[in-house]
């Protein structure tokens, strides 16, 4: 299946050519439990101990699982702890953000990303903004209901470093009142896809959601209007996702020929969050947890408590588990 996009504003490409192949990292890396009851009582029992047949180092949540209260404990998710709000929960309100009421001159309306499809765009943060412990100062949008937060551009944008709201193959381009826009106001980013259809099922209505990027790292997921069960929108023709996911590039040179290098995208940690508990007026709230990332002296990183085990490298200076960006 072709799930390529197209990406506009980007950077001159450079002289070499590049070749991105993506994979699924096959380690499977597993916080210690004794750490996280330590640092937070709180967190959801980690689980799951052996890796998924595709290998990815994720935990799965089960979609089959239905529970009549509507706020969600506590998820632990390594990396990020994830609470998801129904309807009769006023943090669902509380947390969409209502982008009519901004200043109009800080609300963009992307005039290629409304009237396209597959389609991407880079947009700047005025701060940054901690991914995995990575700081961020540009993402790219893309009309898909999703934005890829990786520095190597390619095409197929959907395979990994991605934060999704509602992954799927949404057109724009279909419908006069489809918009999508962001607004920064310099402690957060919104992003918001307006009155989207699927392109492959124009029928089944229009989706308005959205995904803020706050400075201290949170993600909150928006749902305003979701005409039809998540899990049942088509994966035929675009990938179906809600959640993260992280990745490191490993760039190859190929010997043969010269001034060609080959990247090769490792996902080392994906989110997948439930897409049953997704419907009108509902919200998931994404908190970041400690990593090894954030120490910056060789004490403070083998000393830590943070269910990681962090090592240090004196040549580099940097503190690592050993899955990150900079692997």
């Amino acid at each position: 299946n072709d799930w390529h996009y197209q990406v506009a504003q980007v950077f001159p490409q450079t002289e070499e050519e590049v070749k991105v192949d993506t994979h699924a990292f096959s380690h499977r890396w597993k916080r210690s439990l004794d750490a996280l009851k330590a640092v937070d009582s709180n967190r959801a029992s980690m689980g799951q101990d052996s890796p998924e047949p595709r290998g990815f180092t994720d935990l799965l949540l089960d979609d089959g699982q239905d529970n009549t209260t509507q706020i969600e404990e506590d998820t632990d998710h390594n990396y990020y702890i994830s609470r998801i709000y129904g309807p009769s929960d006023s943090a669902s309100r509380s947390l969409w953000v209502n982008i009519d009421q901004m200043e109009k001159d800080k609300v963009k309306i992307h005039g290629i990303l409304s009237n396209t499809h597959r389609q991407a765009a880079r947009v700047n943060l005025s701060f940054d903004f901690p991914f995995y412990g990575h700081f961020l100062r540009e993402i790219t949008v893309a009309t898909g209901g999703f934005i890829y937060t990786g520095e190597v551009v390619h095409r197929m944008l959907t395979a990994t470093q991605y934060i999704a709201p509602l992954m799927a193959n949404f057109d724009p381009s279909v419908s006069r009142n489809s918009t999508v826009r962001y607004f920064d106001n310099g402690t957060a980013l919104v992003v918001q896809w307006d009155h989207v259809h699927l392109q492959d099922n124009y029928n089944l209505g229009s989706f308005t959601f959205q995904a803020t990027l706050l400075m201290d790292g949170r993600i909150i997921f928006g749902y305003k209007e979701i005409p039809v069960l998540v899990t049942q929108i088509s994966s035929t023709n675009h990938p179906v996702k809600v959640g993260l996911s992280d990745a490191f590039v490993v760039v190859h040179r190929i010997q043969q020929i010269p001034n060609v290098r080959r990247r090769t995208i490792y996902e080392y940690h994906r989110v997948e969050l439930q897409m049953s508990k997704i419907t009108n007026i509902s919200a998931v709230e994404m908190t970041p947890l400690p990593t090894c990332l954030q120490f910056n002296g060789c004490g403070p990183c083998v000393s830590s408590q943070i269910g990681f085990n962090c090592s240090w490298c004196s040549k580099l200076q940097r503190c690592s588990s050993g899955f990150d960006r900079h692997r």
